[in-house]
């Protein structure tokens, strides 16, 4: 298979659109399901495991940046996004955004393929018995809380090549006290910081790196993210709609098995 075949396009038009409804939707960036495919893809075209693997994660932050600020557009619209506590994750996540893809630059594709799926399935399980909407406790305002919660999603976010939603949303329920709504909100606008730390941190590392496919900046392909990114764009904002006039309960529950999928086809359990 080649970049210029039609069925390689295809799967990545549907993957940006599919990427885009799930991400309005759960206020996730789309990475985990943005990069499993495209690294499939990419070394279906013949691409070193290892590079492949690279130019997955990169590109997925860069597609999760536009991704995130269509979201947030309209989540604002719906005064679902808190940002005094978004704007305090961003900055610290999005350096540490930066540090997660330089580490990710140098870890082979099977030790990366792995923790992305441990921490999915993690994500998974502690979103899975957190209520939905929090009723008995406000919102945190402990500045540290939030700090470490940037820190923490933004090196996760750079080192799998996601915008950290898959994180961010069980800790803004679990540990920060936000409703379903306010944490997909929040969510999306700090994965623009994420996204864009990590996505300079890809471009940076894979400067002048041999053997990368044609049309790439570093570690991004512009190629594949223009075929995810634009069809992607114009569904996010449908799937922000939806989410609106959707049980949160439901929302949280299509959100768990969707990570559940994931992790374990990245793991090789399925």
């Amino acid at each position: 298979m080649t970049p210029a075949e039609p069925l390689y396009i295809g799967i990545l038009l549907l993957t940006g659109a599919f990427t885009g409804t799930i991400s309005g939707l759960l206020g996730v960036g789309g990475g985990f399901i943005i990069f499993p495919v495209q690294y499939w893809l990419l070394q279906e075209t013949g691409l070193d495991p290892d590079l492949a693997i690279r130019v997955a994660l990169g590109t997925s932050l860069f597609v999760v940046l536009l991704n995130a600020i269509s979201v947030t557009l309209k989540y604002q619209k719906k005064q679902a996004v808190l940002w005094r506590q978004a704007t305090l994750m961003g900055v610290f996540g999005s350096a540490a955004s930066f540090g997660g893809a330089a580490v990710a630059s140098y870890l082979p594709a099977s030790v990366l393929s792995t923790i992305f799926g441990v921490v999915v399935i993690l994500g998974a399980l502690r979103t899975y018995t957190t209520p939905a909407v929090s009723e008995k406790k406000e919102i945190s305002s402990n500045k540290l809380s939030y700090v470490l919660a940037g820190i923490l999603i933004g090196f996760f976010s750079g080192l799998l090549g996601i915008g950290g939603g898959v994180i961010g949303i069980p800790i803004m329920l679990i540990f920060l006290h936000f409703d379903m709504l306010k944490a997909i909100g929040t969510s999306a606008a700090v994965i623009i910081f994420t996204s864009l730390g990590g996505s300079l941190g890809y471009i940076v590392n894979g400067w002048g790196q041999p053997e990368l496919p044609p049309y790439s900046v570093g570690y991004i392909n512009l190629l594949n993210w223009v075929l995810l990114a634009v069809p992607g764009f114009l569904a996010a904002r449908k799937g922000a709609e939806i989410a609106h006039m959707v049980n949160p309960e439901y929302l949280k529950h299509l959100f768990v098995l969707l990570m559940f999928y994931v992790g374990l086809k990245m793991i090789g359990i399925i």
